[in-house]
């Protein structure tokens, strides 16, 4: 239960979708820039995201570890549910 309360935290998904994107690890500045947050938020996301193990910090920036990979190909499904489900009511 632990992880699901720090995927609902303000922004965890939305960094882990942003470093999903790329194979390449993406800078502070630039993941800050791609999720439109403040540094202090993103650097205590980051922190716990780090904790438990789903993005690692490298060099050149951070990226998903493989668990992290492996969480953002679960919530795939839920995205493009969402996707539809969202698209019929606008």
């Amino acid at each position: 239960m632990v992880s699901l309360d720090l995927l609902g935290r303000r922004m965890a998904l939305r960094i882990l979708w942003e470093l999903s994107r790329t194979d390449a690890p993406v800078t502070f500045r630039a993941l800050q820039a791609a999720a439109d947050t403040n540094p202090a938020l993103l650097n205590s996301r980051l922190k716990e995201l780090r904790a438990v193990g789903l993005v690692l910090r490298c060099d050149g920036g951070y990226a998903l570890s493989k668990q992290g990979q492996s969480l953002v190909l679960l919530l795939l499904p839920v995205a493009r549910w969402a996707d539809r489900e969202f698209a019929r009511k606008n």
